[in-house]
């Protein structure tokens, strides 16, 4: 596109590296001016009459048409790449320093303001580059250590599938705390993945049976449905040094990041990690909670499929007897870990009381929301209590495996059928 020259800049921290601003649109060339070629990256073809390079944060402030302005967020991949970079398979780019905000009030707007602006994604930008695409079969993981060698979060991204559906994302201002991420995708070039600081997500739950006096709410195609009122949980990195690791196929690429504390925050590093240690507990709690209720709904489940395959002759009355027996006994250990009544309809969640997972799931967000201070004394009393139910209920679930499982399961060999087992996932 032909058009006149409105400033040049040379990038403060690679020189040679230089910004054109036109009439029409944003160029840039590494070579000191000798080749240009375009950089939109979503910028409309709209006049570039000024351009400001944040040495600090890395981030390309342009100024468009009337007031308005541009940023390109971190273009540390851009200072960086170099033809050596553009030759090679694959590369890691070294990524800038990340701050470890928490969640203040955001200021009113109305949604259909059309000066409002979209902030980047929170957390840390890691880019890495692509010499080709992805095979069908071929993944680029990332993968985040922390100081001590322990893996903090790992992202698959893969070529994105032909014909796949957009994938919807939830609004911004509301609370979303079990959707699923969208899909790590790649492409040749330049790729940008944001990890938003915390662990990987704490083990999904699958209802395999519908709620107690509410048959009529359906599972998923797969089989299963989600709890209601209990999302999942994922911790917030302490401010530190952490490893992310590239591998593509054979090739292994490392680089160090930098989380930082929040400059605002009144919170000391101590603070900080005594809430994180708080919150870890309950995550490690979570876990193990999820894990026995998804082994309960797998033997509710077979237990439900039995029970229609019985029949109502009299011949298999003892074994129906006893399958509705052992139903019930599972419902009573799963119920004191899970409200078995909710349905996600209405306001249920009003009318039953919350169980265990519930308000594992609550104290974990009471500590989320109070900034960077310790947990109290009362938080850490009720973690501890909660600990112990927890782990009641894990013994009463063993013995239940233990004995009752086996007595029901000789009786079904008696009768010559299957028996009811554990199915892993």
């Amino acid at each position: 596109m032909l058009s006149y020259a409105h400033c040049v800049r040379e990038d403060p921290v690679r020189k040679g590296f230089l910004y054109l601003g036109t009439e029409g649109g944003l160029y840039v060339s590494f070579d000191d001016g000798k080749n240009w070629q375009p950089l939109q990256s979503g910028l409309p073809h709209a006049p570039v009459y000024w351009l400001t390079v944040q040495e600090r944060f890395h981030d390309l402030a342009v100024a468009t048409y009337g007031r308005g302005f541009w940023i390109l967020d971190d273009i540390t991949a851009l200072e960086q790449f170099t033809p050596e970079v553009g030759a090679a398979r694959a590369h890691l780019f070294a990524p800038r320093d990340a701050y470890r905000f928490k969640e203040v009030a955001q200021p009113a707007a109305v949604e259909y303001d059309p000066t409002t602006g979209k902030n980047p994604p929170y957390g840390a930008s890691i880019n890495f580059y692509l010499k080709s695409n992805l095979g069908e079969k071929d993944v680029a993981k990332l993968t985040v250590t922390d100081a001590g060698g322990k893996k903090v979060r790992e992202i698959e991204c893969r070529a994105p599938k032909l014909g796949a559906a957009e994938v919807k994302k939830p609004p911004e201002d509301e609370d979303f705390p079990d959707v699923e991420p969208p899909p790590c995708e790649t492409k040749a070039g330049i790729n940008r993945v944001w990890w938003d600081l915390r662990s990987d997500r704490s083990t999904e739950i699958r209802l395999r049976t519908t709620p107690l006096y509410a048959p009529d709410v359906p599972l998923g195609p797969e089989g299963w449905r989600k709890p209601p009122a209990v999302g999942r949980m994922a911790v917030l990195a302490l401010p530190g040094t952490y490893t992310v690791t590239l591998n593509v196929g054979e090739e292994k690429f490392t680089q160090k990041l930098t989380v930082l504390k929040d400059p605002h925050t009144a919170g000391s590093g101590i603070d900080i990690q005594a809430q994180t240690r708080e919150q870890t507990a309950l995550y490690d709690e979570m876990n193990a909670l999820a894990a026995t209720v998804n082994q309960i709904e797998s033997l509710r489940a077979q237990l439900v499929a039995l029970g229609k395959e019985l029949g109502t002759d009299d011949t298999s009355k003892p074994v129906r007897k006893a399958t509705d027996d052992l139903g019930e006994k599972l419902a009573g250990i799963e119920g004191t870990l899970l409200q078995l009544k909710l349905t996600g309809r209405g306001q249920d969640d009003c009318r039953w009381s919350p169980m265990l997972l519930q308000k594992v799931n609550y104290l974990f967000n009471q500590l989320e929301g109070s900034a960077d201070f310790p947990p109290t004394t009362q938080q850490t009393a009720v973690r501890e209590e909660l600990k112990e139910r927890g782990d009641k209920a894990a013994q009463d679930f063993q013995q239940f495996m233990g004995k009752d499982l086996e007595a029901f399961n000789a009786l079904l060999r008696e009768h010559n059928i299957g028996n009811i087992y554990l199915k892993t996932p």
